[in-house]
């Protein structure tokens, strides 16, 4: 089982299901304090970009809550009727929050930041704007920095660079939360802009620009996040340099003489199904064989990361598995 310890290493998930859970949890409270205060504050200013941010705010709270519920519905261990776990179950909850994302913050921001430039300047107050705007970027950063901390030791494990490992790893989960974090960061600092840009040169379009721009932000991470939770819910293979790390991990077993087909798939974060046909070494009865093929799969299977093991028997014909 050596090889598939080190083949689980190749695949692009991660370790630690408490961990990544608390990234989501710091991310959904700092989310909830945040749309509180720009909501008060967007009341307070009638600043687009405020708005655009308040907004923001709320439906990234949304989302972290979907990603409760997907964390909770891929932790359901395998039953009669799914046999593979209910890890995909996840990527719906994730595509929910992702959704929002795209409809409700992008339309807002957008729309807001449009009707903003047909409408008297009403700003009173820019100084309530920047404290909440300084006191929501030291939050949010605290929040980014406890993901990327987390995925940074992940992405140490497996040989990635941090960016690299939030776009292939298979938690869908553990993408939204950094992903989000990094545009409601980008937003404050554009709506800061924004209303800096108003203040100093009395032009309400710098707001609405502000605004826009946010909503676009905010459009285009969710439309990422809902082609890559597509993607998996599709089912997404492994990439080929992994397969090739399957490959060799099968072939590294003492009972496997060789391998002449090979397929595995993502069944939701963290989880893998494999399946393949190999020739086994030695001569054996049919019984034999079955029960070899059965206790391989059984073994193969201790490993965490692999939901679902399944392996026949090669034709002699077969070529090996390239």
């Amino acid at each position: 089982m050596r090889a598939f310890h080190r083949f689980h290493r190749r695949l692009g998930v991660d370790s630690d299901w408490q961990d990544v859970r608390s990234v989501v949890y710091v991310a959904l409270g700092a989310g909830v304090l945040l749309a509180l205060v720009k909501t008060l504050a967007a009341v307070m200013t009638d600043s687009a970009s405020m708005l655009a941010e308040a907004v923001h705010s709320w439906v990234g709270t949304i989302t972290d809550g979907f990603l409760v519920a997907a964390y909770l519905a891929a932790r359901r261990p395998p039953d009669e009727t799914h046999v593979l776990g209910y890890g995909r179950e996840s990527y719906v909850w994730s595509l929910f929050g992702s959704v929002a994302m795209l409809t409700v913050g992008a339309e807002v921001g957008i729309w807001r930041g449009v009707h903003q430039l047909g409408t008297a300047d009403l700003t009173t107050d820019y100084a309530i704007g920047y404290v909440v705007l300084a006191g929501s970027f030291v939050l949010q950063t605290w929040s980014f920095a406890q993901a990327v901390s987390f995925v940074r030791q992940r992405a140490a494990a497996l040989e990635h660079g941090v960016f690299a490992h939030v776009f292939k790893t298979s938690d869908a989960q553990l993408r939204t939360v950094v992903i989000g974090d990094f545009i409601a960061l980008a937003g404050i600092v554009v709506a800061a802009a924004g209303m800096a840009l108003h203040q100093f040169t009395g032009l309400v379009a710098w707001d609405a620009a502000g605004s826009f721009v946010v909503g676009l932000l905010m459009a285009a991470g969710g439309l990422y996040l809902i082609l890559t939770n597509r993607r998996f819910l599709a089912g997404a293979p492994l990439s080929p340099t992994q397969r090739a790390g399957a490959l060799r991990a099968l072939q590294a077993l003492p009972e496997v003489k060789r391998v002449t087909w090979l397929y595995a798939e993502f069944i939701g974060p963290e989880r893998v199904v494999v399946a393949a046909r190999v020739e086994l070494a030695g001569e054996h009865s049919q019984a034999e064989l079955a029960r070899m093929l059965r206790r391989l799969e059984l073994s193969i299977m201790t490993n965490r990361y692999i939901g679902r093991a399944t392996l026949s028997l090669s034709a002699p014909e077969e070529p090996d598995a390239h």
